[in-house]
């Protein structure tokens, strides 16, 4: 019975975070149960909607007789394959001119909007991140309140004081977004214009949600200590946190639609004309991919900056205490940044597919164009993240007793990431003379030049993941002794599992060379299941293997080597610096259009600018955020009282989750 009970106890918690998870998704989901995204030979998925579509229209035009003129969506069909009509309720798209454009001396135009709006995102990425950090750290104190009482106010401490920090965050990125609308409205007034005109029916949506997540956050925060002291009222805390993370959700989701208008717009006519759907305006082929990509974007770029505030105060810490507790934070936000990581390139994949079906061109100017070579920058960058992350695990494997079991595989992971990432960021072309262009006999290496097409990009970055998974089983049963009966059997499976994947990867790899291109990229679906495979089988197998495990000893918080704080601030920037670039090939692609193919950019600075040119922009854009955000942890810490790190029993923090 008591078996029972505790198993019970175990998977409660485990259901309750993954419900909290998908609440996160579920603007996501929300949407694909209304419309199905379609484009040309893609139908809608459910005939019943579009007839009802149909029939609204039909109404409409009837209703409104010979004053409703009607017109094509560029983007929707119905069930048939034919574009959707609607009644017209706007004006054409803008023909931009000299008098809709602004300019100051002192810089372009288009780099003072770059800047005000990677800043505004950068915030916004944050502010959106804390607060799923502050949940998922809330719940797991609550669930531990009674095994290990110092451990639970340890955890609620940690959520709190990143609440604070998130609450003068959360002022400074309403700052920001003031300084974007200012800088919208007086340097492209014409433009902005006409996005207000479509956008109209959701604008004071948008107001009235911002104005619900700042309540919901002044009750979550300033109600902390009252309602801590009640366990039920602790949970309507935790649960004020999801409804939170709900709502900044949907926020972000509806910002998400200006800009996936403008790359591929929806719910318009070639004439730019709003057709009367705002659902069309908002919902079109890029809002979820880009969604769910920003989503873990922002979870990753949260767990970096929290990460490297712990990472500095672990550097600087005057006692062991102190040194143990942030090397404890430390260890938390890694592992969250990590969870985000990991799915994070197949959420981009997905994007990418969506480009490609949206216009082909598109995806061609990103893959094999004129932003080609960024995305070869974005190759060193991601591998410099996944570098990170396996330094720091591999480091902090020293502090775990029982881990030398496992450290002298680590030359073998480093070995195959290396080789992975030198896979992963060869190009496929080359910028040559002509004369170099001869002596090599084409634009393609006759060696080298197999290494760049995608067949062999998707084995290197699913190689390179399903290595970091492994890292991470091996780290998670460093300091434990494996004493179920089964654990041999476990561990083949585990083994299996692993070697099948990668033996399937890179099969798949190898037959992609010779498929056509349009059936090559299918292949990246059963490519990415086998690494999925990894990380959930593997995980769940290893975790259950965990049941009345032996412990080696305590973790000895508080001993992480610098190479592994180190790692911190070199995935923290990175990511920073990779956020940016990936920000800016999704705009730049749109070459000389505000939205694409309907309104065209007629300012003076409608051009592409060279990579050192945008890798200068990139730069100053990463240290002005980190400039910020150290101004953000400062001005946090001056409403706090200095006070004395709690000392554990053992003398040092040992997280719930490694005492099983």
């Amino acid at each position: 019975m008591l078996g029972k009970k505790a198993s019970l106890s175990r998977t409660l918690p485990l259901l309750a975070v993954m419900f909290f998870a998908f609440s996160l998704f579920v603007p996501n989901f929300v949407n694909d149960s209304f419309a199905k995204e379609a484009f040309a030979e893609r139908a809608f998925a459910e005939e019943a909607f579009a007839k009802e579509v149909l029939a609204e229209e039909e109404a409409a035009e009837g209703a409104a007789g010979e004053e409703c003129e009607i017109s094509q969506d560029v983007f929707y069909k119905d069930w048939e394959g034919n574009p959707l009509k609607g009644c017209v309720s706007g004006h054409p798209a803008p023909d931009l001119g000299e008098t809709d454009y602004n300019t100051y001396s002192f810089a372009p135009s288009r780099m003072i909007l770059w800047i005000s709006n990677q800043q505004h995102l950068y915030f916004g990425s944050f502010v959106l991140a804390v607060p799923i950090f502050c949940m998922v750290i809330e719940f797991i104190g609550i669930r531990t309140r009674k095994e290990d009482p110092v451990m639970a106010k340890k955890y609620d401490k940690l959520a709190h004081d990143l609440m604070k920090i998130s609450l003068t965050a959360y002022s400074w990125t309403a700052i920001l977004g003031g300084i974007l609308l200012f800088t919208f409205i007086t340097l492209f007034p014409g433009f902005f214009k006409y996005m207000a005109t479509i956008f109209r029916p959701v604008m004071h949506v948008y107001a009235l949600m911002f104005l619900a997540e700042s309540g919901v956050l002044y009750v979550y925060y300033y109600g902390w200590d009252k309602m801590s002291a009640d366990p039920f009222l602790k949970w309507v805390h935790v649960s004020l946190a999801a409804l939170l993370n709900l709502i900044g959700t949907v926020l972000m989701y509806l910002a998400n639609s200006w800009a996936t208008f403008m790359q591929a717009p929806g719910g318009i006519d070639e004439q730019g004309r709003f057709l009367g759907n705002i659902w069309h305006v908002i919902h079109s082929t890029l809002w979820n991919p880009v969604g769910v990509h920003r989503i873990l974007g922002n979870i990753v770029f949260g767990g970096g900056i929290v990460g490297a505030y712990a990472a500095y105060h672990y550097l600087n810490a005057r006692n062991e205490e102190e040194k143990a507790h942030y090397d404890w934070v430390c260890y938390v936000a890694m592992f969250i940044a990590i969870f985000g990581l990991i799915p994070l390139p197949f959420a981009g994949y997905w994007l990418m597919k969506e480009v490609y079906a949206f216009r082909q061109q598109m995806g061609i100017t990103l893959m094999g164009g004129i932003m080609a070579w960024l995305f070869i920058i974005q190759a060193v960058m991601i591998g410099l993240l996944f570098f990170g992350a396996n330094s720091y695990l591999h480091n902090g494997m020293s502090r775990v007793k029982g881990s030398e079991r496992y450290m002298k595989y680590c030359k073998y992971m480093v070995l195959v990431l290396i080789l992975m990432f030198t896979m992963w960021m060869t190009p496929h072309t080359i910028v040559m003379t002509p004369a170099e262009l001869k002596v090599m006999g084409g634009a393609q290496h006759p060696i080298v030049g197999h290494f760049g097409v995608m067949s062999a990009k998707n084995t290197a970055v699913n190689i390179m993941i399903t290595t970091t998974v492994l890292c991470f089983l091996l780290y998670q049963r460093s300091n434990k002794r494996i004493t179920v009966p089964w654990a041999t059997v476990g561990n083949c499976w585990i083994a299996a599992i692993f070697v099948g994947a990668v033996v399937n990867i890179a099969f798949l790899g190898y037959y992609g060379y010779f498929l056509p291109a349009n059936q090559r990229v299918g292949l990246s679906v059963p490519q990415v299941t086998s690494t999925l495979t990894t990380l959930f089988a593997g995980t769940a197998i290893n975790i259950s293997m965990f049941k009345d495990s032996e412990s080696f000893g305590d973790i000895e918080w508080g001993t992480q080597s610098k190479v592994g704080t180190y790692a911190i601030f070199m995935l923290a920037i990175a990511f920073t610096w990779l956020m940016g670039l990936m920000g800016y090939i999704r705009s730049a692609v749109r070459l000389f259009w505000h939205v694409t193919e309907v309104v065209r950019d007629n300012s003076v600075d409608a051009y592409t600018l060279t990579i050192g040119e945008a890798g200068k922009m990139l730069t100053f854009n990463t240290l002005f955020v980190w400039v910020q955000i150290v101004i953000v942890f400062w001005v946090g810490s001056l409403t706090g009282k200095k006070a004395a790190v709690e000392k554990a029993p053992e003398g040092v923090p040992v997280p719930a989750q490694q005492q099983q």
